[in-house]
């Protein structure tokens, strides 16, 4: 034991759920300032991947020491929502971009064209 005594739990899953909110919302506040689809697509990421991270450390903290054993689903549930939403945002997003140029879209072409070298 240090100096200053024993760390409280409630502060460590209070660290994490307030950093995982905090995340949650900044992608939230990015979704809802962008302007077009295809800028839209890297906000929720962030909340969805690093907002679900501190969550879930929070409640691995918490169920280990209130269970007495070391919370494994949590783990599944991080893994899972890591994978799966950057690929399916990637996914749309080529969607969209198909439907856009082979409706002709002269503001994706437009954009696409001032990118190049």
């Amino acid at each position: 034991m240090s100096e200053f005594g024993e760390f409280p739990l409630w502060a460590a899953v209070a660290f994490f759920i307030l950093l995982g909110s905090g995340l949650t919302l900044i992608g939230t506040i990015g979704f809802a300032q962008l302007n077009s689809f295809y800028e839209r697509l890297h906000a929720p990421t962030l909340g969805t991947s690093w907002g679900t991270g501190g969550i879930v450390m929070a409640s691995i903290i918490y169920f280990s020491v209130s269970e007495g054993r070391f919370a494994f689903h949590e783990i599944f549930i991080g893994i899972f929502m890591t994978v799966t939403t950057p690929v399916s945002l990637m996914l749309l997003g080529r969607a969209a971009l198909y439907r856009d140029r082979t409706e002709q879209n002269t503001e994706v072409r437009n954009s696409l064209d001032s990118e190049q070298p």
